[in-house]
Order: C-alpha cells, then structure tokens, then sequence
C-alpha cells in the first residue's frame, strides 16, 4: 500500500491503552506533537500496573502505585491535558458489557475527534514476541466502544449523550498505513519511556535505543527521520 504521512491535527485526542507505559511506548512522538500544537490530549491507563515486574518481593499495591507516579511524571513530559486511570488488575481485562460501558463512557466526556488505541488483530510479532492479552482486549474494547456503541444513544444510556469519533488510529499494528513526522518530539518521546523506571532491570540507555532505532525504521518507510505507524480507521464518514 502507499506511504502516507498523517498530518492532521486533531483539536481533542484520547489514547486509551492498557499498561502504564504503553502510551508513551506506542505513540508518545504522536501525542507529544500534537500537545505542541494545541491539541487536547487525554490519555486512559486501563490497569494499575501492579503485576508488571520480575521482582517477587515486591508488593501489587506497592508497584501499583510507583507505575501510577512514573505514568503521570510520562504524561508531564509529552504536555498531555488530562491522564484517567480506569483501575483493572494486570491481565484481567475483559472485553465485556461492563468495560465497553467505561469506555463508551470516556469517549462521550471527553468528546474526542480522534481516538488512539492498540491495533488488537496484531498478534504474532516474528518468532520472539506475541501481543499481550491486555492489548487485544482493550483493542478490541475500544473498537466495539467507539462503533457503534458511542455513537448511538440506545447504547449505554447512562453513559451520557452519544458521541461519534472521527478517527481511530491503531498502533502496534503490523498494517500500518498512514506515519505521523516524530522528527520534532522523538526526544519527548525518548524521555517519556525513561520516566518509566521500575520497568528496567539494568541501564535504561537500551530503552532509549530501542525507541529510536524503531522511529528511525518507520521514518525511513515515508521518508521522514522519526515516524510513529499506524492502522487507520475512517469512523466519521
């Protein structure tokens, strides 16, 4: 498929992922561009984080909280509006009744134009690495969130007056087809990631590494020096 850089900016944008770092790992560059110029950005951290570690003596609650800082020093940085943290525990998301309702509930407060979330049809990646089940879930939560189900009133009621979404942009999708220029904020990014401590076991140099060495991968696709990929979803139309 053809290469295209995304260029829009969005007046109001949500990025709903599952981990305390996955917003920053997946489009911080994206949301951090789009602070800069003028954007609202809202970000929704679907779980607390709280199993996310190698270390057996240290507690849930405990790193629940550390992850809760680390996510909301990442946010500082890349200028976002407003964080949410929905609550869930570690690999018990659900794509059930009573997620959708907290999500389509989101979707009408915050209003967004465009809607940032994992791509949850992404699963194998190569022969080293498989997509956490946390991801689908939320991916495929949101997908059923934004449409039809926020946007059609008999749908959650309670949740509020419904609310259609312009735009969903899916990461970690192995179909990208539009890249949005990082060139600009990939230093945002960078130190975004890094705010993200209790996630590294040694020196998170390697970290910042990674997170360049993969801008620089889906810029060269589009001509840019940092990009950030995506699966386009047109939902106004």
């Amino acid at each position: 498929m053809p290469a295209e850089v995304f260029t829009e900016d969005p007046g109001r944008v949500l990025a709903v992922y599952a981990h305390p770092d996955d917003p920053d790992v997946s489009c911080g560059g994206t949301l951090a561009r789009w602070a800069r110029h003028g954007a609202e950005v809202h970000v929704a951290i679907c779980t607390t984080g709280d199993k996310g570690t190698t270390d057996p003596d240290l507690a849930p609650s405990a790193l629940a909280e550390l992850r809760r800082a680390e996510a909301a020093e990442a946010a500082n940085v890349l200028g976002v509006t407003k964080q949410y943290a929905l609550g869930h525990a570690d690999g018990e998301l659900e794509d059930d009744d009573a997620l959708r309702a907290q999500l389509v509930s989101l979707i009408r407060t915050v209003k967004p134009g465009t809607v940032l979330c994992p791509d949850p049809t992404a699963v194998f990646f190569g022969q080293d690495y498989f997509n956490h089940r946390d991801h689908r879930m939320i991916g495929f939560a949101m997908l059923d969130a934004m449409a039809p189900a926020a946007a059609l009133p008999h749908y959650f009621p309670e949740a509020g007056p419904p609310h259609r979404v312009d735009t969903a942009l899916l990461s970690g999708t192995l179909e990208a087809d539009v890249w949005v220029d990082i060139t600009a904020t990939i230093d945002d990014k960078v130190a975004a990631v890094a705010c993200h401590r209790s996630q590294f076991t040694g020196d998170s140099d390697w970290a910042g590494r990674a997170v360049r060495l993969r801008a620089e991968e889906d810029g060269r696709r589009v001509g840019l020096a940092y990009a950030e990929g995506f699966r386009r979803l047109r939902l106004g139309g």
